[in-house]
């Protein structure tokens, strides 16, 4: 388990990483630099009563989204390299998950360096109508996470996940 964290934290710094390489490679324009993040669009596929959500590229070339942990909003990045969902202690606070000092005993490899995150669990998360519930999550600093990740956690249960046309689909 130790090292599947270490490789997940790995991943998530290297994609982090890319990221910055990329947003220094591509050109601001200030319209959309400024943008907040855009929507998601969900539709109902047939015959199964299966879900389907399409979350386009931002300019950044990251999949930003909203949805709601045990009904009250929240943002994240969607990170297939990241193994679990992943809040930072702000947004983390919001939703009653208010880890002590010495829950803080996970490390975890970020672009800040081997920092400390804290195990939980969250009953219920719902993006743009996709249930997941009991999702392995961890919280950590602010300091060392910016923006919440939506990861494996999440992504692995539901019937599929894909990058397809310049969007990231999931489907439950």
């Amino acid at each position: 388990m130790r090292n599947l964290m270490i490789f997940a934290a790995l991943m998530a710094f290297l994609g982090t990483v890319m990221a910055q390489m990329a947003d220094k490679m591509t050109p601001a324009t200030p319209a959309l630099a400024n943008a907040s993040i855009l929507k998601a669009s969900a539709e109902t596929v047939g015959q199964a009563g299966s879900r389907s959500l399409s979350i386009p590229r931002d300019i950044r070339g990251h999949f930003l989204t909203e949805g709601r942990i045990d009904g009250q909003r929240i943002g994240f990045m969607v990170d297939t390299g990241a193994s679990v969902v992943a809040l930072n202690e702000s947004s983390a606070a919001r939703f009653g998950l208010r880890p002590s000092r010495g829950d803080y005993n996970a490390s975890v490899a970020t672009a800040n360096g081997t920092i400390k995150a804290a195990r939980t669990r969250i009953a219920m998360v719902d993006i743009g109508g996709l249930v997941v519930r009991d999702v392995d999550a961890m919280v950590l600093p602010d300091e060392a996470l910016s923006e919440n990740l939506l990861g494996l956690s999440f992504l692995s249960r539901l019937k599929r996940f894909e990058y397809a046309n310049g969007q990231m689909v999931l489907e439950q």
